[in-house]
């Protein structure tokens, strides 16, 4: 069976066209754009909530997004174990729509950070990262103001004990240190899922690394293992 792709459009996103693009273009499944006002997901089988400003980014970011018609029917697309896939603002909104835990301040330099990062795979058992090859590290571009993660003691740790962390910023040999963290966030996360496994939220943005002729394809691998792998997990 091939999975039906949805890509939620809010007003601000600005990687709904990537994804879409890496969806249809490079993988050959259908993809509908899914507007922010509408509830209907059309059948989608794989949610991607795209990057970008959701609202203008006002309040906080994805605050305002979170409240939108659609987001009330991903949620209860969520809570049935349908896979949902927030990148960057997508992540942020994830958040503030409580499918995950924490929330997202300032970088730590209080600068826009835009560059390739190295994503070390943390947890190699999931739906999002079972077919990436064993001790692969990831280059995938970054572009955000507001990518550092933070939540409570308590919560990091039952992320650690749930291995609800999946990647984490890294050297491009593995090493997960402060010195490769671009932003701040606690552990070096980098992206998370929740404890069902099915809802993935990911700062670094691997629609913009899925397409051989940008000369970076390390992004596809992640969209590769869900799409072989949502069955098996849903």
């Amino acid at each position: 069976m091939k999975p039906n792709f949805g890509v939620v459009v809010f007003p601000g996103s600005n990687c709904d066209y990537d994804a879409y693009y890496v969806i249809k273009k490079i993988f050959g499944f259908e993809v509908n754009f899914l507007w922010h006002k509408d509830k209907d997901l059309q059948k989608s089988d794989i949610i991607i909530l795209p990057g970008g400003f959701s609202y203008g980014d006002y309040l906080r970011t994805g605050s305002i997004a979170r409240f939108s018609p659609i987001m009330q029917s991903v949620i209860e697309f969520a809570q049935r174990g349908g896979i949902v896939i927030g990148i960057c603002n997508g992540f942020q909104i994830l958040l503030e729509a409580g499918l995950l835990p924490g929330v997202m301040l300032k970088n730590k330099s209080l600068q826009f950070i835009c560059k390739d990062v190295y994503l070390s795979v943390a947890n190699s058992e999931t739906v999002f990262t079972k077919d990436i090859p064993t001790g692969k590290i990831l280059k995938v571009p970054v572009a955000h103001g507001d990518g550092n993660y933070f939540t409570d003691e308590n919560t990091l740790k039952e992320l650690v004990v749930n291995k609800q962390i999946i990647f984490q910023y890294s050297s491009k040999d593995g090493e997960v240190t402060e010195k490769f963290n671009p932003n701040g966030s606690a552990m070096n996360i980098a992206g998370i899922m929740n404890k069902e496994g099915n809802v993935l939220g990911m700062m670094p943005h691997p629609e913009r690394c899925s397409d051989s002729v940008l000369g970076k394809t390390d992004g596809a691998l992640i969209f590769n293992s869900v799409i072989n792998n949502f069955l098996i997990e849903v």
